[in-house]
């Protein structure tokens, strides 16, 4: 899925709380970790090759984006983090949560070709061939979705945003 629609995923399902930027942040945090920063260490070092749009081929990407990439969508690594910080913030550990439901997300909708996600890293290696998330039908209902989401977000008088 794409990374601005994680981030509003994020905020709409656990940014309701006070802690809208964080859970914005959480939500894109995943793809930040990997792809974000190689788009800086690229920018920094005067390489703009594959930034014109679409996925860039796996033999550009840099090991460590693989890593990253493995570690940020991690069940293991993403409950790990936030058991800690519940310890200490309840309310940050909420807004946190948009970062598993990222990976829940991701998991569906990456094929074993491209990043696939592997939820249980490093425990296994396991992950799905699913549908891309850029397919009509994926992408439509996603957005659908997110608007829905946001929508009653607006009108839910509970809400204390």
């Amino acid at each position: 899925m794409d990374t601005l629609s994680h981030a509003l995923w994020g905020r709409g399902l656990f940014g309701y709380r006070g802690l809208a930027w964080p859970s914005f942040f959480f939500g894109a945090m995943p793809d930040l970790f990997s792809f974000g920063i190689l788009l800086i260490v690229r920018l920094f070092s005067g390489d703009f090759s594959n930034m014109g749009g679409g996925p860039p081929p796996l033999d550009s990407i840099p090991w460590w984006v693989y890593i990253n990439y493995d570690i940020s969508h991690s069940f293991v690594s993403a409950f790990l983090c936030i058991a800690i910080v519940q310890r200490f913030n309840k309310n940050i550990a909420f807004a946190m949560w948009a970062w598993p439901f990222h990976i829940l997300l991701d998991f569906p909708f990456h094929s074993k070709a491209y990043f696939p996600t592997k939820l249980l890293w490093p425990i296994t290696d396991f992950s799905f061939d699913g549908i891309p998330w850029s397919r009509p039908e994926i992408w439509f209902p996603n957005l659908a979705g997110i608007i829905i989401l946001f929508i009653y977000r607006k009108y839910d008088k509970k809400n204390t945003d």
